[in-house]
């Protein structure tokens, strides 16, 4: 099959771009989870044409098929299906146009994060989603997952950000969804579109909105005694009408890890720690800064660093961003979540991820955007000790039940994919459940586009047995 498979391809894309060799076929068999699969072909598309020829092979044969950016993804949503079509969208890397009087970009799917935001600078803006990946990370997979980052707390999500999308559906047509104008008629298509994880097609050219830098920047860093005291800080900030462009909170062992590896200063002896940057007017910037202050000394809070300047203020965001590569200074792996809770149990909640990690007897490192919630408990471990990996799931998923169970959500940022698809029941009915799998069907009634992802299958409660403190997973 896969002979015919590829010569179907050649005939329409260039033969030197379709491999089904067995070093390509490997490395596109996982993404940045712990999870694999076997790709079939790799088509390393350079247009929307080879995109669009690469989906009509897929339908035509009945092969499931799946866009993949840089891989960066961690809830297994680039892990391909046995035998499918992976589309790379990373030679696809040209910024199209650029509106500097609205705003605004055309660029292609395999445009990094980073990269975008450097080639708009020179005009005063950037792209604001800013994951900690976004070294690396493309706009496809931003799309694709409806990506945050730390300055999403008071900028939004991909969603905010993205005006248009060229298409191509699963059926191998090409459209546009969304539009230019701030008010589209209609539904809103593009906004099904983003968080779809390629469920329902192959983003070929995006149209994102860009921001207007901001005139001034402050940013602190406070340590605290312990994290709920920090949780406490939070919630005074945002019940005071404040609402920072950052607000991220790092624990101990994360900031003894980071410190390890990048040497930053950071207060290591601390049980956590906040990363608060402020933007906008030089007065409301410092208006801003003062009443933090304020709020943290009524808290009992001593130590207070404030970046001197732009040097210190980038390596500050360096040791935030650089809190999964120091890792490997605690364990050679981990295993990740993405939660969101309510602000008001933030501390409950991660006070229950040490209650669990240590039951289990596994190390955590807790490092989450603390201004809305979403927790990214790392759960650090050795692969190669018997057992742990087991015991490292298990772990996980008292994690996500519990986030689940007081009022939070699976994921914020990092999508469902794999890794959350037969925990969906937490959270939704089997009418729920049912509804966005007619969604589903409506742009894929073959079910090829990135096939057993997000959507328990079939799209039902299924068997579910009990876990501690009541939850149900």
């Amino acid at each position: 099959m896969t002979d015919e498979v590829v010569a179907a391809l050649q005939e329409q894309i260039d033969p030197a771009r379709v491999r089904s060799g067995a070093t390509e076929t490997r490395l596109y068999r996982r993404d940045a989870s712990n999870m694999t699969g076997q790709a079939g072909v790799i088509v390393f598309a350079e247009s929307t044409a080879d995109v669009q020829a690469a989906v009509c092979v897929a339908a035509r044969l009945g092969l499931p098929f799946l866009a993949r950016g840089s891989g960066t993804g961690l809830a297994g949503g680039a892990v391909p299906p046995d035998g499918a079509i992976v589309i790379s969208t990373s030679k696809m890397n040209q910024i199209i146009s650029v509106d500097a009087e609205n705003r605004q970009a055309w660029v292609e799917p395999g445009v990094l994060n980073l990269d975008l935001s450097k080639q708009v600078a020179h005009l005063g803006v950037h792209f604001a989603p800013d994951p900690s990946s976004q070294q690396t990370c493309s706009i496809g997979g931003n799309v694709a997952n409806n990506s945050g980052g730390p300055h999403c707390l008071a900028d939004g999500v991909t969603s905010a950000h993205v005006l248009a999308l060229e298409v191509v559906l699963p059926d191998g047509s090409i459209t546009v969804l969304g539009g230019e104008d701030p008010e589209q008629n209609g539904l809103d298509l593009r906004g099904v579109f983003v968080g779809s994880e390629g469920m329902f097609g192959v983003a070929t050219k995006v149209c994102v909105r860009l921001m207007q830098n901001h005139p001034d920047v402050a940013t602190m860093l406070m340590e605290f005694d312990s994290v709920a005291e920090g949780a406490q800080l939070v919630s005074d900030i945002i019940a005071a009408g404040i609402v920072p462009a950052a607000v991220e909170m790092m624990d101990q062992l994360c900031l003894q890890a980071v410190e390890a590896w990048l040497h930053a200063g950071l207060p290591t002896h601390a049980a956590a720690a906040l990363l608060i940057e402020c933007v906008g007017a030089a007065g409301q910037v410092a208006s801003e800064m003062a009443q933090i202050r304020m709020l943290a000394a009524a808290r009992g809070v001593a130590n207070v660093r404030i970046a001197a300047d732009e040097g210190e203020r980038a390596e500050l965001w360096k040791a935030r961003k650089g809190a999964f590569g120091a890792v490997a200074n605690v364990k050679p792996n981990y295993y990740l979540h993405d939660t969101v809770v309510p602000r008001a149990r933030l501390a409950e909640v991660i006070e229950k991820v040490y209650e669990i990690t240590a039951r289990y007897g596994i190390d955590v490192i807790n490092v989450f955007h603390a201004g809305d919630g979403n927790l990214h408990p790392l759960l650090v471990y050795d692969a190669r000790e018997e057992g742990t990996i087991d015991k490292v799931h298990e772990a996980g998923r008292e994690i996500v039940a519990f986030s689940v169970a007081v009022g939070g959500v699976l994921s914020g940022e990092h999508g469902i994919g794999l890794e959350k698809r037969d925990l969906m029941p937490l959270m939704f009915s089997e009418v729920d459940l049912s509804a966005q799998e007619a969604l589903r069907l409506a742009f894929d009634p073959q079910l090829i586009a990135n096939p057993n992802k997000v959507l328990p299958n079939p799209a039902t409660c299924g068997d579910m047995h009990e876990v501690p403190d009541g939850a149900w997973i």
